[in-house]
């Protein structure tokens, strides 16, 4: 069974936080061989990069599925303040997937494959919250990782490129309907008088600043939230998927379109 040691020859950034190491090491060595296994088999069609519109991507629900069947499974964390037999306040916490091991403790996941950045602050104050209170052992974020956040531009070109489009006509041919807003940027400077550029290298410049933007969750933007101790001092396993799980399909592209750059709609608030 694959470790994280083997993970980092593939290219996954692997870092722990807060004695995170020791902890997953020393107690939780299957379960973490659990996840390590999972991740060592992620795969990520070009189609999914392209495709995936609002809501869920199918690369993200996949990976759900895969840890749920080896029971890190949605949990509500409720946590009541009890002053002589009455409730006076109650927070909840949820939590995506989580892993029970009896006798030792609990470790708590979030995958962060492509939402606003603001979700890691989410993430993270959970974690800190229920570590505070004796709820988790460890908290574990997933998100796209540096080498697979540079490598979006020249993926998503290389589809382009390889399936001939060069104009809305062909884009359209495949699903893809654009805002009238979205379409304007990129006609802009296509049809300019002045230094025009070929319609693939716009669109790309449009498709992947809009869906895979600076301000989506992915590696840089965590680690910039952890240097500052966001989260601290829960004990944290961050991991960065790369850009080795990129596989360039020949499948057709479904539900095509750049309208929305989350895999959730909105950012939810504790209550």
């Amino acid at each position: 069974m694959p470790t994280l040691s083997d993970l980092t020859g593939k290219g996954f950034e692997i870092l722990f936080v807060s004695h995170a190491r020791s902890i997953l090491e020393g107690e939780f060595g299957e379960t973490l061989e659990e996840l390590a296994s999972v991740l060592n088999a992620l795969e990520l069609p070009i189609t999914e990069i392209i495709g995936s519109g609002g809501g869920e991507s199918k690369f993200t629900q996949r990976m759900r599925r895969e840890l749920a069947a080896l029971g890190w499974t949605k949990h509500n964390f409720e946590i009541a303040k009890v002053v002589d037999g009455v409730q006076k306040e109650s927070t909840s916490h949820e939590v995506d997937h989580v892993r029970r091991v009896d006798g030792i403790g609990v470790i708590a996941c979030e995958i962060e494959w492509n939402n606003k950045d603001p979700f890691f602050d989410r993430d993270l104050e959970n974690f800190k919250r229920l570590h505070a209170e004796g709820a988790i052992s460890v908290g574990i974020i997933i998100t796209r990782g540096s080498s697979l956040q540079r490598a979006l531009w020249g993926a998503v070109h290389r589809f382009a490129t390889d399936r001939g489009i060069e104009s809305y006509v062909d884009l359209e041919a495949h699903g893809y309907t654009p805002t009238p807003k979205q379409r304007n940027n990129v006609l802009r400077r296509v049809e300019r008088a002045r230094d025009p550029i070929p319609f693939v290298d716009a669109w790309t410049d449009n498709f992947v600043s809009n869906k895979y933007g600076m301000a989506t969750t992915h590696w840089d933007k965590l680690i910039h939230r952890v240097d500052r101790g966001v989260g601290n001092p829960c004990p944290l396993l961050l991991v960065g998927l790369p850009d080795t799980i990129i596989q360039f399909d020949s499948a057709p592209v479904e539900e095509l379109g750049e309208d929305d750059v989350s895999d959730e709609p909105t950012l939810q608030q504790d209550e």
